[in-house]
């Protein structure tokens, strides 16, 4: 066994999460060494990996373009087998569980969407005003300044009107870095009808650049295939952090699998294992190690690592560990509309109602935020088109007028942390010999009130609004590919696996920033509270070890 790696800061993960703090390491004079599972490839081979896939594909199978490495798998969706390779899901939504994540690195934000909401206050309250879920340990105020470091850090274009911000007319430091993206025709549409019935389309935070350059990166051209890759990386992603670190001195390790997490004396970490690519074990000894690899990957570590002093895994004194995962359960609707809405231009998502999150009917039922997808639906039409059977001209204008007259509108619930959604780790094993992971999911009751009481009704109104003359709903609940809990937040280590700066209760030199640590799931997107959260712990790890 090799052991010649060490430094001050260990980071398990080169997503948003592990690159922000290890950032935030350099800056404060600390090493740092980071671990990834997957390779790390050029932004061009992705691109000519999207390029060159079938038609079929190009659309929902965001992670096609990445072919996982025997040594480091995940999801892949091109066929049914492969989709069940991976991942092993159970329960009655077990499908709305399907994360689509990448082990790459840089992580899931290569594919993200760039959305940045913040929560609101009220969202941090769940059990005090509602009665349902968990509260933070922590107020908006603590975690407003971390909000707007987060979208300094990442370059965060959005609204200056505080009316058109989320929360609306909330308190901020500063302004956002940029201005916003300009709607496309088919988001001016959407918004003039949602008003119409009260509802409030706003312009959506986004790290992408508006116009001019920030952090080196180009401003957005509208390619409008954000999603599965930016190809000029005007949106952020991690990757491009990844040179910035190490010409600061960070040190970044890929196909560097981590399986063992290593304890010792007063039950402080010691040192991570890691496999080659070659199945050679490694050591890693380190002052400190943060677990950022996201919502799945961190817990499944934590439960890997049991020894003499951790019998249900490192972390787990409490049994939360795994516990509470989350994700915001989606429905969409797939629209026929008697006028064109020529959606496509511009970022594949520009704007959200988030109006519809808010409300005393938390109590008994799931917010929900609305949108639709502004992706160009053309690969889409041709493809029914071509169903159709017809030819010449006929098919010519059957793709103009499905491409241009054709839509999608989605909901995305607020689901209640719950001790039975849980991730175990499967008799299933992968290339390496290492535990799949295995997650029970169950939407539950307070997302299905909503959707039959609250969320269909509402997206039946909009779509009349939109002049659509079909209207199909997905039959289950989907995935949002935004992973939450697993390493649950509070202030008892009795109930919680990490403290208020995701510092392990157990453990006084691991930190497990992220989604993970999320008390509640909120109906916005997670990734710039992730950042935030990453930044406050950022924060404590410096501190402790400057003092400690």
């Amino acid at each position: 066994m090799a052991s010649d790696y060490s430094a001050d800061v260990v980071i398990v993960g080169t997503g948003v999460v592990g690159c922000l703090i290890a950032q935030q390491a350099l800056d404060a004079g600390l090493s740092v060494l980071m671990l990834e599972a997957g390779p790390r490839v050029d932004r061009w081979r992705i691109v000519e990996n999207y390029r060159n896939l079938p038609p079929s594909l190009r659309l929902f199978h965001w992670n096609a373009p990445y072919p996982p490495k025997p040594w480091a798998p995940h999801l892949e969706t091109r066929t049914a087998k492969e989709q069940e390779q991976y991942l092993q899901l159970e329960g009655p939504n077990a499908r709305a569980y399907l994360q689509g994540y990448v082990r790459y690195a840089g992580g899931a934000t290569w594919h993200w969407a760039g959305i940045c909401w913040r929560v609101t206050p009220e969202d941090m309250r769940l059990k005090s005003l509602y009665g349902v879920g968990r509260d933070w340990p922590f107020s908006h105020e603590i975690i407003e300044p971390y909000y707007t470091r987060a979208e300094y850090a990442i370059g965060v274009s959005g609204p200056s009107d505080p009316a058109h911000q989320w929360p609306a007319n909330g308190k901020r430091s500063k302004p956002y870095p940029m201005g916003p993206i300009p709607f496309g025709p088919g988001e001016h549409r959407f918004t003039e009808a949602a008003a119409r019935i009260g509802m409030i389309n706003l312009p959506a935070p986004q790290a992408r650049n508006s116009g001019v350059s920030y952090d080196g990166r180009p401003a957005c051209c509208g390619n409008n295939n954000c999603f599965p890759v930016c190809p000029i990386a005007a949106k952020y992603d991690a990757a491009t952090a990844l040179p910035k670190i190490e010409a600061k001195g960070g040190r970044i390790l890929a196909n560097a699998v981590v399986y063992r997490i290593e304890t010792g004396e007063k039950n402080a970490i010691d040192a991570v294992h890691f496999f080659d690519p070659d199945k050679r074990s490694h050591k890693v000894t380190a002052r400190l190690f943060a677990i950022a690899c996201n919502g799945i990957e961190t817990p499944k570590l934590l439960l890997l690592s049991k020894d003499e002093r951790n019998p249900n895994g490192v972390a787990n004194s409490s049994d939360q560990v795994g516990r509470n995962m989350m994700d915001q359960p989606k429905l969409t609707a797939e629209l026929e509309l008697r006028e064109p809405l020529w959606t496509g231009v511009g970022p594949v998502q520009s704007s959200s109602i988030l109006n519809t999150t808010q409300g005393e009917f938390r109590s008994r039922y799931a917010g929900a935020m609305f949108r639709m997808e502004n992706f160009a639906r053309s690969p889409l039409g041709a493809a029914a088109a071509l169903k159709k059977g017809l030819v010449g001209k006929a098919l010519d204008a059957e793709i103009r007028r499905l491409s241009a007259c054709t839509a999608r509108l989605t909901v995305e619930h607020e689901i209640l942390p719950s001790a039975n959604n849980r991730l175990t780790l499967s008799s299933q094993k992968d290339w390496l010999g290492i535990n799949k992971p295995n997650i029970y999911y169950d939407v539950g009751d307070y997302v299905r009130q909503s959707a039959g009481e609250y969320t269909v009704p509402r997206l039946q109104q909009l779509a009349a609004e939109l002049g659509a003359t079909k209207f199909q709903l997905s039959p289950e609940f989907l995935n949002s590919d935004h992973i939450m809990g697993g390493c649950v937040m509070g202030t008892e280590p009795a109930t919680a696996v990490v403290d208020a700066d995701c510092r392990a209760h157990d453990h006084p030199n691991l930190f497990l920033p992220g989604g993970g640590a999320m008390p509640s799931a909120t109906a916005s997107n997670s990734t710039l509270t992730m950042a935030a959260l990453a930044l406050k712990a950022a924060d404590a790890i410096t501190d402790q070890l400057r003092h400690g």
